[in-house]
């Protein structure tokens, strides 16, 4: 694990975080989604994980990359999201992010996560094995907004 990455500081909390800092729309966080969630709603998705990285840029003050889990807190957990904005890519953000997390979370039995098939080299980089996954999508819903 490295201790920061030029440019970049690593948190594993939200505290002092706020909505200003998480960048959504084109090029900011869950570009490409049909109902992305806004920065209000994606800060409700980082306080309700059970853990979570953060990489902020250390000259703007702004979240460029994030992963959290979410977890019983006895067996299991699982990592929803990863994601690095486009124009901070191939930087290691995002390898460092995943190492970060899957430290935080070695004291439990199984951490799973579901992937698009081109990224899955990735992740068994980090010693993670295929799996057979199920899920279910209601796209109307993606925005996180409830009713």
């Amino acid at each position: 694990m490295v201790d920061d990455l030029p440019g970049i500081r690593f948190q594993q909390s939200i505290e002092g975080i706020d909505a200003s800092q998480l960048s959504t729309g084109v090029d900011g966080f869950f570009d490409g989604w049909p109902n992305p969630p806004t920065a209000e709603t994606h800060l409700e998705i980082l306080r309700g994980s059970w853990a979570v990285c953060l990489a902020i840029d250390t000259e703007s003050n702004q979240v460029v990359g994030f992963i959290n889990a979410v977890s019983d807190g006895v067996l299991s957990a699982y990592i929803p999201l990863l994601e690095v904005l486009r124009s901070y890519r191939g930087r290691g953000i995002g390898s460092e992010l995943v190492r970060r997390l899957l430290e935080s979370l070695a004291d439990f039995y199984m951490i799973d996560l579901s992937c698009d098939e081109d990224v899955v080299p990735f992740y068994r980089s980090f010693g993670m094995t295929p799996g057979i996954s199920l899920m279910s999508r209601n796209y109307p819903k993606q925005s996180g907004r409830l009713g």
